[in-house]
């Protein structure tokens, strides 16, 4: 059996460190024992996107937010769901994730960061929220497994009353937030309901098939 090796390590704003991890072909981003994401999973990373974009796709110029790069795959979906006149903020917080995307990863990004409708943004997904007020048709969040954090007790907030109300603020009328979490969380659901959103949940297969884990994507409309 091929052997893990790690590639680098990162530290994370405000306490922690992630590893990048590879096994032949497969990547692995880790904090800890915990493994963040895989590069063999991407199919709820993409259909992040892909619902959050169909829902926009009538808009002729949007406004994207993406919380969390990780390995690219709901950049790339977004990116090719998108028109032409779109415009994507990544906001990545541990500036080693953008190295690595151009680095030992840049094969599974496929020249997404180089698209001219793409803007990095080095830093916290919530202070480019905080930011913006009425900016984005759409906000994608990718960021620690989901509302039931585990590597950082600050991205909380995103998912707490007080971020649900500033993510409503930074969306356009009839703007969709679209939340990628590994597990379902029915405290969650309610907090979106009270903080002023429509929303609904879908469940979407890590693999992007029939089979293997469920992971759970909200979509809520402003």
């Amino acid at each position: 059996m091929i052997p893990w090796v790690q590639l680098d390590t990162a530290e994370i704003p405000g306490g922690g460190q992630l590893k990048l991890m590879q096994r032949g072909a497969e990547y692995s981003i880790m904090s800890g024992a915990i493994e963040l994401m895989n590069s063999r999973l991407s199919g709820s990373e993409k259909a992040l996107a892909s619902l959050a974009c169909e829902r926009i796709a009538a808009r002729p110029a949007p406004h994207v937010l993406v919380g969390g790069l990780g390995m690219g795959f709901t950049l790339r979906a977004a990116l090719a769901d998108l028109p032409a006149s779109a415009r994507v903020t990544v906001a990545e917080l541990v500036p080693a994730v953008v190295a690595w995307a151009r680095g030992p990863m840049a094969h599974l990004h496929g020249g997404s960061l180089d698209d001219p409708r793409v803007t990095i943004r080095e830093g916290d997904v919530a202070d480019a929220i905080r930011a913006a007020p009425g900016a984005y048709d759409a906000i994608l969040l990718d960021v620690d497994n989901g509302p039931g954090g585990l590597n950082r007790d600050a991205n909380d907030s995103l998912y707490a009353a007080r971020g649900l109300a500033e993510a409503h603020r930074a969306l356009k009328p009839g703007g969709v937030l679209a939340v990628w979490s590994a597990g379902p969380d029915a405290g969650f659901t309610r907090r979106l309901q009270s903080a002023g959103y429509r929303s609904e949940e879908h469940q979407v297969r890590a693999t992007g098939g029939r089979r293997g884990a469920r992971h759970v994507i909200w979509l809520a409309t402003r």
